[in-house]
């Protein structure tokens, strides 16, 4: 089992930014991949960023450039630094874990991000 717990989502004004992070704990396999998504109301989730162990990083495309993910690997910690935010990047963002060896996928609670035009 793998425990996931984001933190840093809040409201910010138009342009402004924000950073998030997501802790993971428990079974952590030395490869995998941790993840941010969004949701907003009525919408299925959607991939906002990846990241795995080695580096490597895929973005959605309405993020890409704006929005910037990381991670300790020490902490099993992930982040995603948020710049340049809009009213339409307010949602619920969630941090995924995928664990290559079992290949099941866990969530956080979700933090929730508020965008003021």
């Amino acid at each position: 089992q793998v425990q996931l717990v984001e933190s840093g989502g809040g409201l910010v004004q138009a342009g402004g930014s924000l950073r998030l992070s997501c802790a993971a704990s428990g079974s952590i396999f030395k490869i995998n991949r941790m993840y941010w998504y969004r949701q907003t109301p009525g919408r299925q989730r959607s991939m906002v960023a990846s990241i795995s162990t080695s580096g490597d990083t895929n973005y959605g495309d309405s993020v890409e450039g704006r929005f910037t993910i990381s991670r300790d690997n020490a902490n099993n910690t992930i982040y995603l630094q948020m710049n340049s935010l809009t009213p339409e990047d307010a949602a619920v963002y969630y941090c995924k874990y995928a664990d290559y060896l079992s290949l099941d996928d866990y969530w956080g609670q979700g933090t929730q991000v508020t965008v003021s035009s």
